[in-house]
């Protein structure tokens, strides 16, 4: 089983108003609601692909029941820990600009943690656990590095994306991979980079620090993929994005759905990026359709990537 956690998810509530108008009343033009965190988006990619998962984490509350309710009216098996304060609901606002304002999410006690914790002790090597995104001020601050240790004791792949300060927390831990993107990565290093030779180089770091393999994502111009063995790089095609948020969670599914199905690295790294491509091209997550139209269109690359 494929496992998601999501410490802080939310609602995002997306309305569209045009003439927007500061200190007025304005009527929106339309409205949508989606469970929303970077692990979620995660599993509902899976289950684009047609790979089943189950979304962890914590939900309270209304928001946290509508959470719990969408995810498994699509199909996605859910086993969060219920916490005592709401889930969080996030406000997006398109006009001829988008704004956004992120609410704090609930406090996480100790017990509820704790909780959390035991489930992923209960994975095996059969299981791959992607632990992506922030965590709350109420979740201590090595919460990615305790999961980390229990995937390691259990045998379950693990699967990172997060900010620097998570991600190398778990680099002595063997995660199968981490998915940075190139702004991220140069932060990793302090450092600016202009070429796919610095990508590659930096990855192997990443990878000499303990990382199986990493993903970078270079948006427009596509992504780059580094294990001990071997380095590709996907050419994408050019489109408008619509969409930052969710691509690098659809990267993240992408990938593993394909190792999940026994495709080869190249292969699953092809669906990686056409999912990611799909999502950034779409107002929502991608539809199999377009992770589809988009795969025909991606070109794989390979890379001088011996290490």
């Amino acid at each position: 089983m494929i496992y998601t956690v999501t410490f802080n998810p939310s609602i995002d509530y997306i309305m569209f108003a045009q003439g927007f108008e500061l200190d007025g009343l304005n009527r929106a033009t339309e409205t949508y609601k989606f469970a929303g965190g970077k692990g979620i988006n995660v599993s509902r990619v899976l289950k684009t692909l047609d790979v089943p998962s189950t979304a962890l984490g914590f939900a309270g509350g209304f928001p946290g029941q509508f959470i719990e309710d969408t995810l498994k009216q699509s199909g996605i098996q859910t086993d969060f820990v219920n916490v005592d304060e709401d889930t969080r609901i996030n406000v997006k606002l398109k006009t001829d600009n988008e704004t956004e304002i992120n609410a704090p999410g609930p406090s996480i006690t100790e017990k509820q943690f704790e909780s959390l914790l035991k489930q992923i002790q209960s994975t095996t090597s059969e299981d791959t656990v992607i632990v992506a995104g922030s965590i709350p001020k109420s979740v201590p601050a090595n919460a990615y590095e305790q999961i980390a240790q229990i995937t390691n004791t259990t045998g379950a792949k693990l699967v990172v994306d997060a900010e620097k300060d998570l991600v190398e927390t778990v680099l002595k831990y063997n995660p199968l991979f981490i998915k940075p993107n190139k702004d991220e990565l140069e932060v990793m290093f302090d450092t600016k980079i202009t070429t796919d030779e610095q990508v590659i180089q930096y990855a192997k770091e990443i990878i000499n620090r303990g990382a199986t393999s990493v993903i970078i994502s270079l948006g427009g111009e596509g992504a780059i993929y580094v294990d001990r063995e071997q380095s590709y790089k996907a050419i994408v095609p050019n489109g408008d994005v619509v969409n930052t948020v969710g691509s690098g969670d659809s990267t993240v599914a992408g990938m593993v759905a394909g190792l999940e199905n026994g495709l080869p690295v190249d292969e699953a790294f092809k669906q990686a990026v056409s999912a990611g491509t799909a999502t950034a091209f779409n107002d929502d997550l991608a539809t199999r359709d377009a992770i589809e139209d988009i795969k025909v269109q991606v070109q794989i690359k390979t890379l001088d990537g011996s290490v």
